[in-house]
């Protein structure tokens, strides 16, 4: 709360340092947003630069995209790419399973997202021969290699600098209404030690394009979303009187405020006060308005309820939301999140693929069943896949030189497998695709191709993408 009492030096308005600096973090009702609300809507470039992209199917079908981000790689395996036919030490304890496609067998572990594969587009030779989980994970988030390979706990920062995708669509197609163009949740992604990865912001193209970061758990009985959800403490008629304050604060200084970086800051808690205002864009976090059926449908755990809310942030006009799943709480360092060093076997089994498969059909389900699929991209990736043979420990260790996705919905033909690996799952055989040409394939569905420019700081331009659309999922 603002006190105008103290012994701290006055500035000339007469209000404290300390007290001013307050204004900048809580006039708006106490919020949190102004790391996220760095936004005026960002001008994109041209997205039909050339022909060729438009002569490619599925150009522009998808109106938003949703990014499932499995964290720690996940098996290949056991997943999209079964080896029914390998020794045991190779295809694991755990068979494989007819689909909706025929011909197409997925591990036994996803008998839900099975009866799905006619909307699924399956990649089984993803690969960037990057064996580290922040440089292979900075290919997969931008679609450019890391400089260099096999950098484990590398930081954010130049050379390894360029924008993620998320922040990419963002500066194109701009924000809707009160809702940023991209979101990620439920947390940043990061290695062990809080060292967060590249990738996963504007990086040189600018501040104003970054993805939100909603850090919250969505699961959680009494969920609110910290950074737009007005603190218990303050009413609805108190956040009007601190808003007219701001307003009656701001007309005082006049001349303070012509300066570039207040006229930013005014400019994020005016975003602030909006999203806190409307309707619309609150109902996009309010996930207690589904139905306890839907709620279970999704888990009852934080992956799945990310991805139920990531739902709704589409149906609420955000373009791309990104769901990372990180660890959990019970997670342990020698194996977290879908980082199976040891345990392989019990890990997928218990804690990682069924949750996995229950969150990822429903959505695709209640996409379906909304009509909304076919204008919407979901993206089923990781960093990269898992050894082929266990190691002593009966895991599974990092192999970023063939593993498997998945996209489907809106510009994806269902159904199709493109790529394979050899009978270990271990390198490509045919159909080898890297992150450039993943994020290729998301930018022409979302309606932009690969030479569509930004311009760096320095104005110099840039294409999006220097990969090439898959065609054969097309």
């Amino acid at each position: 709360m603002l006190s105008f009492q103290g012994r701290s030096a006055r500035l000339c308005d007469g209000l404290s340092r300390r007290e001013w600096l307050k204004v900048g973090g809580i006039s708006a009702g106490a919020l949190s947003l102004a790391d996220l609300l760095r936004i005026q809507n960002a001008k994109g470039a041209d997205p039909l630069q050339g022909d060729a992209p438009k002569r490619l199917s599925g150009f522009g079908q998808a109106k938003h995209c949703i990014v499932l981000f499995l964290l720690g790689g996940p098996p290949q395996h056991e997943t999209w790419d079964p080896k029914p036919e390998a020794p045991e030490e190779v295809r694991g304890q755990f068979g494989s399973i007819e689909t909706a496609t025929p011909g197409l067998r997925v591990g036994e572990l996803m008998p839900l997202t099975a009866k799905l594969t006619n909307k699924i587009a399956v990649l089984r030779a993803l690969a960037t021969d990057d064996n580290a989980h922040s440089s292979s994970g900075y290919w997969m988030l931008t679609g450019h290699p890391h400089a260099p390979k096999n950098s484990e706990n590398a930081l954010p920062g130049a050379p390894n600098n360029w924008p993620s995708i998320a922040a990419v669509v963002r500066h194109l197609k701009g924000d809707s209404g009160a809702l940023p163009g991209s979101v990620r949740l439920p947390e940043e992604i990061w290695n062990t030690g809080r060292l967060l990865w590249p990738g996963q912001d504007a990086g040189w193209l600018d501040s104003q394009s970054d993805p939100w970061l909603i850090t919250c758990d969505p699961n959680k009985p009494d969920f609110r979303v910290p950074d737009i959800a007005l603190p218990n403490d303050i009413s609805s008629e108190r956040f009007a009187q601190r808003r007219d304050f701001l307003h009656a604060l701001n007309r005082r200084l006049d001349q303070i405020q012509s300066h570039a970086s207040v006229q930013r800051w005014t400019s994020w808690q005016s975003k602030a006060v909006e999203l806190l205002q409307t309707p619309a864009a609150q109902r996009a976090f309010a996930l207690d308005k589904e139905t306890e059926a839907v709620r279970d449908r999704y888990g009852r755990n934080r992956f799945g309820q990310s991805v139920l809310l990531a739902r709704r942030m589409i149906e609420a006009g955000v373009s791309l939301v990104q769901v990372n799943w990180t660890r959990w709480e019970n997670d342990e360092d020698v194996a977290p999140a879908w980082d199976s060093h040891a345990k392989h076997n019990e890990r997928i089994k218990n804690a990682l693929m069924p949750p996995m498969d229950q969150a990822y059909s429903a959505l695709l389900e209640d996409l379906e069943q909304s009509g909304l699929l076919d204008e919407t991209l979901v993206v089923w990736i990781g960093e990269f896949g898992r050894t082929p043979r266990f190691n002593a420990a009966g895991g599974r260790d990092h192999w970023g030189h063939v593993f498997s996705g998945a996209l489907a919905g809106g510009g994806v033909k269902g159904g199709t497998v493109f790529g394979a690996s050899d009978r270990q799952g271990a390198y490509p055989l045919e159909g080898r695709v890297e992150p450039q040409d993943l994020a290729a394939t998301i930018f022409h569905c979302l309606g932009f191709g690969p030479s569509t420019e930004l311009k760096d700081r320095f104005g110099r331009p840039l294409a999006i993408s220097n990969g090439t659309p898959i065609q054969a999922i097309l």
